[in-house]
């Protein structure tokens, strides 16, 4: 309906839309929510170049589509030759999310714009169909993605792999279950969590069960309220930390660490344990040495050397992305001043 407001209340009501309530969407792995909050709020905000994008999106698939019709074609007939079920499916990038994407790489360098979807019925055929995939095609290994064993924040489950076919047509596969591509799709309530625990021992006794991992967001969100009814944070803050870009780190024993793109040292060293930040030094990056400035890459195992003389100082600062640090060492460095 926003069609129907006035101009200026349209782009107070379209940003408001992008900022928070599609990534919202996101976090609660609602895919088709998320991408159609997106879609009316760009095409608001920025007309000129949704038109521009939509245009440019058109020529590119339907210069591909021929050619990918023959590579679903061919794929579909292998898999059915090796006994597996399967659905087969594509998306096209979303104008909003190709304008995100083109702010950091050239529109050839964009592999995704069309994407084939294989939906299978178990966990091991995924893992199977990879194979297959790149027994007939040259994969891409950089952009080879498990989120089977490690989810995106929101719960998302897929394999993820971009090949290279012999005619030279680069094509990226998402490789799921049907189970998981309900949740891509729709998302599943949080309070699902809380109702099952009704049914334990540990709601009987009072005591709550840990949330699982990708739920994990929603304590921060919990936490972020908080500060923000005590004026100790701000809205840039709680977008910040909860709807930018996400990286998976690892501690050397195989933990994994859910920050924002571009974090460092620093943010992870708090987000492990806040003596572990507090008493930070330096760090080993996949067993090479680091400096606590150092900004985090996606798969990184991070060591994070401490010292008991060592303390924060205002410096760091500049060198964090998250709330929890940044508030952290503000208050130790307050702490510090009183005493």
């Amino acid at each position: 309906t926003i069609k129907y407001l006035p101009k200026d209340r349209q782009h107070k009501v379209a940003q408001e839309s992008l900022d928070v309530f599609a990534p919202l969407a996101d976090r609660l792995g609602m895919a088709w929510v998320k991408t159609e909050i997106e879609e009316i709020s760009f095409r608001i905000l920025k007309p000129k170049k949704h038109a521009e994008l939509s245009h440019l999106l058109n020529q590119r698939v339907g210069q591909a589509q021929t050619y990918l019709d023959t590579v679903r074609k061919d794929v579909s007939t292998e898999l059915g030759r090796q006994g597996i079920s399967h659905e087969i499916d594509g998306r096209i990038k979303t104008t909003y999310s190709l304008f995100k994407k083109l702010k950091k790489n050239p529109i050839d360098e964009v592999y995704d714009l069309i994407a084939v979807r294989l939906i299978v019925s178990s966990k091991e055929d995924c893992y199977r169909v990879l194979g297959i995939l790149h027994s007939l095609y040259q994969p891409m290994l950089q952009k080879i993605k498990d989120y089977i064993s490690v989810p995106k924040p929101n719960g998302y489950q897929s394999l993820h792999t971009t090949v290279i076919t012999p005619s030279g047509q680069i094509i990226e596969f998402q490789i799921r279950t049907t189970q998981m591509h309900e949740y891509a799709e729709r998302g599943l309530a949080a309070s699902f969590h809380y109702n099952e625990q009704k049914l334990n021992d540990s709601y009987i006794e009072r005591r709550s069960t840990e949330l699982p991992r990708n739920l994990l967001w929603i304590l921060e969100m919990q936490e972020a309220a908080q500060r923000l009814s005590s004026g100790e944070a701000s809205v840039g803050g709680l977008k910040l930390d909860l709807f930018d870009d996400r990286i998976f780190v690892y501690s050397p024993k195989g933990d994994i660490y859910d920050l924002p793109e571009d974090a460092t040292v620093i943010d992870f060293a708090y987000a492990v344990h806040s003596d572990v930040g507090e008493h930070a030094q330096g760090a080993k990056i996949n067993n090479k040495m680091a400096k606590l400035s150092s900004t985090l890459k996606n798969g990184d195992i991070v060591e994070v050397l401490t010292r008991n003389n060592v303390k924060p100082n205002s410096g760091w600062l500049k060198h964090v992305r998250t709330t929890k640090a940044r508030q952290k060492i503000r208050a130790f460095l307050k702490h510090s001043d009183e005493n």
